[in-house]
């Protein structure tokens, strides 16, 4: 076909960079990722940075393709109407599909103090911060960890082998995404390591201030630094852009990962949700919903119908420390089964997952940079491209 059809990945995570190394081994496509960030986060080491053991972060130049230009800014509206996106530093990027990929964040938790006090570790700034802040607390201050999931558990499990004084709150029962018999290897783990676990009912966590959790019991733990890893917050950019979201912020596709709203919109990770298909905010998720969201944007270019996405899931892969770890397997449609590997082999499968994980990502890469576009007729391109629109500002902050 005559000349290029533009897409515009909004978000460089692990959803919207397999999704732009996978529309960029495309003859007639050109790919541009905009990141309020020059590199990428590799969020599931981001608590071994706030012990050191790892610092998170990899060069664009490792894990996207040649050929995707990069973009560093934040987008802060979407034009549906003009196919533009606003950027924070006064640009504009104009597309003819988009890819929305902006992923997630730490929640506001609503809880008196929190916000104030508080750290976090759902993201870059906030794992720094923490680790700022425990480098200037004592080695024997207590540290309290809000939240029992897989970063929860990661996080206390991390701190605590690294000789920090842990209590884990758990607001509820301990690895609520685990199997029961997959949870004992796990507490079993933090005991070890002299982590107190708070379970039931009672341990909500009703105020924090600046040396102490206050829980709905009245109990009061001293805390010299609170970590907050309970629930996760959509970007708003679909939202104030004035497309559907659901209670959560999350945009709301149909089974292809299209917009409800519009059809040259289609999204990848966190930040989006099927409906009728739900599935679990993960990396193990914006792997496969990365390149299922290229097809789907590939089969549109080419004039098909786009096929509905098909997820698969093994299980979860939590590291208790650097020495020990749990894997849980689950069932295809990520249902949790009894089937488990602990101890050093499961801090062994975590390594590995997450290594595994890295080298798809520069594997992509290295197949987007050498532009290999074969076999299915899906990405000929032969339909008439629609109409680009440009501004003066589309260059701006390009690598």
């Amino acid at each position: 076909m005559n000349g290029n059809v533009e897409v515009v990945v909004i978000g460089g995570g692990y959803g919207g960079v397999t999704a732009a190394n996978s529309l960029a081994r495309r003859d007639g496509v050109s790919v541009t990722v905009v990141n309020p960030r020059p590199h990428f986060v590799s969020r599931i080491r981001l608590h071994q940075l706030v012990t050191g053991s790892d610092d998170a972060v990899e060069d664009f130049g490792e894990v996207l393709g040649g050929k995707v230009r990069l973009v560093v800014d934040t987008a802060t509206r979407i034009d549906a109407a003009e196919r533009q996106v606003s950027l924070a530093g006064g640009g504009t990027v104009s597309y003819d599909y988009l890819v929305y990929a902006v992923g997630s964040g730490a929640a506001d938790p609503g809880v008196p103090g929190a916000a104030e006090f508080a750290h976090w570790v759902s993201d870059l700034e906030g794992a720094e911060r923490l680790r700022s802040a425990l480098a200037a607390a004592p080695a024997s201050a207590p540290v309290t960890v809000v939240g029992a999931g897989p970063t929860g558990l990661e996080t206390a499990a991390e701190l605590a082998e690294v000789g920090r004084k842990v209590t884990l709150v758990c607001g509820g029962v301990l690895g609520p995404s685990l199997h029961a018999r997959v949870r004992r290897p796990v507490a079993r783990r933090l005991a070890k390591l002299g982590v107190t676990v708070i379970e039931g009912p009672r341990a909500q966590v009703a105020e924090v201030t600046s040396d102490a959790v206050r829980l709905d019991d009245g109990r009061e733990l001293p805390s010299a630094v609170t970590i907050w890893t309970a629930g996760f917050r959509i970007p708003d950019l679909a939202a104030r852009s004035g497309l559907r979201t659901d209670a959560e912020g999350r945009l709301v596709t149909d089974a292809t990962l299209t917009s409800v709203d519009d059809v040259r919109i289609v999204a990848a990770g966190d930040a989006a949700v099927m409906t009728d298909r739900p599935f679990r905010m993960s990396c193990q998720a914006a792997v496969q919903l990365g390149p299922a969201a290229a097809t789907t944007v590939l089969r549109r270019i080419a004039g098909k119908t786009p096929a509905p996405v098909r997820m698969f899931f093994a299980g979860q892969c939590l590291s208790l420390g650097r020495n020990e770890g749990v894997t849980q397997f689950s069932y295809p449609n990520d249902k949790v089964n009894a089937l488990r590997i602990s101890g050093r082999t499961g801090a062994g499968v975590k390594e590995i997952a997450c290594r595994f994980t890295l080298n798809k990502l520069v594997s992509g890469a290295r197949k987007a940079s050498s532009r290999a576009s074969h076999g299915d007729d899906t990405h000929r391109l032969e339909t008439p491209r629609p109409e680009h629109r440009t501004t003066p500002s589309d260059t701006r902050g390009a690598a």
